[in-house]
């Protein structure tokens, strides 16, 4: 089997690649490092792997990388974190929208070929920024208020471009909702835009590793965004991988959509105190201030992640205290050599 996979260089799109390729996937990647740089893999030279520096709003690039492919995962997209939002308005819109239409054109003429079997849309849990019943399940979504945010409202877009082309021209689709994300191997963005938190400057604009980095840069009080009592579903990126694949693969995923995530919720709060005692060890007692937070900081993101488990046999595996314990090693080797 053969999967192209776009934004293939971004920090979700690593871990379904090296997914993939341990599951003897031919994998095919495209990415123009537009966010991070070039970034090293420990793939690169893995035989089954293939890569292009490419822009994916270019039709005719998608179209030739999709030559053999049984399936294409839309990963490429304008990502970052909640500053983001509203330094980028407009770009993540239009420049996702253009990505997202591309992908999609090439795919349709794949599939009216014969040889792509389905489209694996990566949407967001953006899409439910304005919900109020929770856990939010994917039938809520015809329930809740379209997001606000840009960045929400385009992801909630992707969703409607697999269903139209379904539609339109029968190309078979599978809609999975990553839940916020974390693991190592995220770099600061090259257009972030430059955050203080009380005396440090932020890298990432994502909460777990923000807060890692001002702990281990010796911040006391801890600076914490917003009210702290913020909820998310902080799911690894491997345990993410593994639902996307399982996705791609299951013949009842078929034109269905998924949230992907674990059932754990942590609010920021929680999480902070992790943080803090994981470094500290207990030898320094947790203490915090709060700040402004940002427009966009939904207050609860609490996916039902029921139909993953009943449809694809999902669950996530990795603790958060795990993950947290593995991105703060990570974070203490990029800040010893001063890439952050």
């Amino acid at each position: 089997m053969k999967v192209l996979i776009t934004g293939s260089n971004g920090f979700v799109g690593g871990y379904i690649v090296e997914d993939l390729l341990t599951y003897n996937y031919t994998v095919v990647g495209i990415d123009n490092f537009s966010k991070y740089g070039k970034v090293s893999k420990s793939y690169e030279k893995n035989p089954k792997y293939s890569f292009t520096k490419g822009d994916c709003k270019n039709t005719e690039l998608i179209y030739e990388l999709l030559d053999g492919c049984d399936y294409v995962i839309a990963c490429a997209a304008m990502i970052g974190g909640i500053s983001y939002f509203h330094e980028f308005a407009y770009d993540l819109i239009a420049e996702n929208e253009r990505i997202i239409a591309s992908t999609f054109d090439a795919a349709i003429k794949r599939f009216q070929e014969g040889s792509l079997k389905k489209i694996v849309v990566l949407s967001s849990s953006m899409v439910f920024e304005n919900s109020n019943i929770f856990p939010s399940s994917e039938k809520d979504l015809k329930k809740i208020p379209v997001p606000l945010s840009t960045y929400g409202f385009q992801k909630l877009s992707t969703e409607y471009f697999a269903k139209g082309a379904f539609e339109q021209f029968g190309l078979p689709f599978t809609i999975v909702r990553p839940f916020n994300c974390v693991g190592v191997g995220e770099g600061r963005a090259i257009s972030d835009k430059d955050i203080m938190s009380g005396n440090i400057k932020l890298a990432l604009s994502h909460v777990l590793p923000d807060l890692i980095q001002k702990v281990l840069k010796g911040q006391n009080p801890l600076k914490i965004f917003g009210s702290g009592k913020q909820i998310r579903h902080y799911t690894h990126g491997k345990d993410l991988a593994r639902g996307i694949r399982l996705a791609m693969e299951s013949p009842k995923a078929l034109n269905e959509d998924f949230n992907i995530s674990t059932n754990k919720s942590t609010s920021v709060l929680e999480l902070a105190k992790m943080v803090w005692n994981e470094i500290h060890k207990g030898k320094i007692p947790f203490n915090y201030e709060l700040e402004r937070g940002f427009e966009y900081d939904v207050q609860k993101r609490i996916p039902d992640t029921s139909k993953a488990k009943n449809l694809l046999n999902f669950d996530a595996e990795i603790k958060i205290e795990d993950s947290i314990a593995e991105v703060a090693n990570w974070i203490k080797n990029e800040i010893h050599y001063k890439r952050m």
